[in-house]
């Protein structure tokens, strides 16, 4: 389907729009730390997957969750042992995730602010809705969008029901983001458009093994790259 048709865009957030997946990696090497008397490195990362993994049907995404999952892993590998101080650091570790400076990606204001001029464009991203909402204003971007979604996951009902709510066609939609499992595949798997800018660090959770080819995918190495072809 021609690009020519495209009415409404939509950004992920994290990752997408601003720099997210590194706090989490830095946040789990400093538990590393914590916990080295216990395991190696290695085996907490995998033993706080698993937890994770666990706990996602029920906290969903977001530092929130996150924070609670750093401190039933530490349990889990202390074996019950660890002191109070241990999980105070842990809390104040989620604080800290939650008040950083918003660090936009690359060239992402300058393509925004273009594109807005031409379409619509929306702002669609899953996880905790206070916690995107500060980054959202904190990032000064807030005024180039004509919808906010946020979602507690992105799948294809969800796609759909964000299509009829801006009132355009799959074919007149894109989805612009770093994730393969839920900016693209979803987007594709309805008939509507995706672009793909991957991030330099991808959760194991979002990593899909596969190459994509459809007629409606492209991926870029950069957000300006997106004035080129619309």
């Amino acid at each position: 389907m021609p690009l020519s048709r495209i009415k409404a865009i939509a950004f992920d957030a994290d990752d997408t729009l601003w720099v997210n997946e590194t706090l989490f990696r830095k946040a789990e090497e400093e538990l590393c730390e914590l916990l080295e008397e216990y395991l190696p490195k290695e085996e907490v990362n995998k033993l706080l997957f698993e937890v994770e993994m666990k706990n996602l049907p029920l906290y969903g995404y977001g530092i929130k969750p996150f924070t609670l999952s750093l401190i039933e892993a530490a349990i889990q590998i202390s074996n019950g042992s660890m002191k109070i101080e241990l999980v105070e650091k842990l809390i104040d570790k989620g604080k800290q995730m939650l008040q950083e400076p918003v660090e936009l990606i690359d060239g992402i204001d300058e393509t925004l602010n273009q594109l807005s001029k031409k379409y619509r464009l929306v702002m669609a991203t899953k996880g905790d809705l206070l916690d995107q909402e500060r980054k959202l204003i904190k990032s000064g971007l807030e005024k180039y969008f004509h919808h906010i979604e946020i979602v507690s996951d992105k799948t294809e009902k969800q796609y759909q029901k964000l299509v009829r709510h801006l009132d355009v066609t799959e074919s007149e939609f894109l989805m612009v983001g770093n994730s393969l499992k839920s900016d693209i595949l979803p987007v594709l798997n309805i008939g509507a458009h995706a672009f793909h800018i991957p991030f330099h660090t991808t959760w194991a959770h979002e990593m899909v093994n596969e190459e994509i080819k459809h007629p409606n995918f492209r991926s870029f190495t950069k957000a300006t790259q997106l004035l080129e072809v619309l």
